[in-house]
């Protein structure tokens, strides 16, 4: 009776073993089936020209050149807003705050955020940044409509409230992570609470913190619903940059006031709006192959520093 109850546990295992391989077998190749198609279509409009020219004939000519510069502003921006705040966040929540019924409510409403759809935040960001605090600014600063209408920098701040979730959760698992006796041991030979997180903690949580702002970027450089109202437009040459001068020298610097071309956004109306999108299905496949490589650019370089820290860490 036994040896037939093991026999068919073991056909269940099985039977579940196989299930699961098929499952992610088939995602698998659904995966690099899509991929496929897009290198195969794609790598025919790549060319020094397509990247580094600015758009012409109404996007049906030229190249893509200020959809990766605003993406590259946009992302850079998010993490410079999201990756601090989200640190921050996270370590008051995990070090300093105490296990409290409001406490409670505002981890599980952090955990909430993450399942809201992303046109949600674009709504908020419309409100909140551009016609609440933009137009106050105007206000106050008398500057007619400088702040109080979509820009680059409405659009950075709303796509680091969509991301802040990511960072905030991956934090607190990565300050999760560092055993208490690291920090009993530091206590014990008199350091500070600040001292053991600033000395003990975080350099053993920065990997961890690290993943989390990959996968701020892996989601904040792909969305295009929080943006349609903040300042991405389909066809616009010139790059959001301004000169900052000191004395005789000038710097070019991104202008956060502009408005900007974003890769996702080109991809979407390309595909859905444009007149004729038989003409535009190359320039569709090259962009959305180059925002692929753009973004796995963007989280191989997170993924080295972490790399490095982990290294650093002996933990490889």
């Amino acid at each position: 009776m036994l040896a037939l109850h093991k026999k068919k546990r073991d056909f269940v295992g099985t039977i579940s073993m196989w299930i699961v391989r098929i499952m992610f077998f088939s995602l698998v190749l659904a995966l690099l089936l899509l991929l496929g198609k897009i290198i195969t279509q794609g790598i025919g409009t790549i060319s020094f020209e397509f990247i580094f020219d600015d758009p012409k004939n109404n996007m049906t000519e030229g190249g893509i050149w200020p959809a990766i510069f605003g993406t590259i502003s946009v992302t850079f921006i998010m993490i410079l807003l999201a990756v601090p705040l989200g640190v921050c966040s996270a370590i008051y929540l995990n070090e300093y705050a105490k296990d409290t019924f409001f406490n409670r409510i505002i981890r599980t409403s952090i955990n909430n955020l993450a399942g809201i759809p992303s046109i949600v935040f674009g709504l908020f960001g419309l409100g909140f940044f551009i016609l609440f605090i933009g137009r106050g600014m105007d206000e106050v600063l008398e500057t007619g409509l400088l702040f109080g209408q979509p820009a680059l920098i409405w659009a950075s701040a709303t796509l680091a409230v969509l991301v802040l979730p990511i960072v905030i959760v991956s934090t607190l698992e990565a300050l999760n992570s560092v055993p208490k006796s690291h920090r009993d041991a530091s206590y014990g030979l008199g350091a500070t609470k600040w001292q053991t997180i600033k000395n003990v903690v975080l350099p053993q949580a920065r990997p961890g913190i690290l993943t989390g702002t990959i996968l701020a970027v892996s989601r904040g450089a792909g969305e295009t619903a929080p943006i349609l109202f903040l300042g991405a437009a389909f066809f616009l040459p010139n790059l959001p940059v301004t000169d900052l001068c000191i004395g005789d020298y000038c710097i070019p610097m991104i202008n956060p006031a502009k408005q900007f071309m974003y890769l996702a956004y080109h991809i979407f109306i390309l595909a859905t709006q444009s007149s004729n999108p038989t003409k535009t299905l190359p320039i569709q496949y090259g962009s959305t192959l180059v925002l692929i490589v753009l973004t796995f650019l963007l989280n191989i370089t997170a993924i080295i520093f972490r790399y490095r820290f982990r290294k650093s860490l002996g933990r490889l």
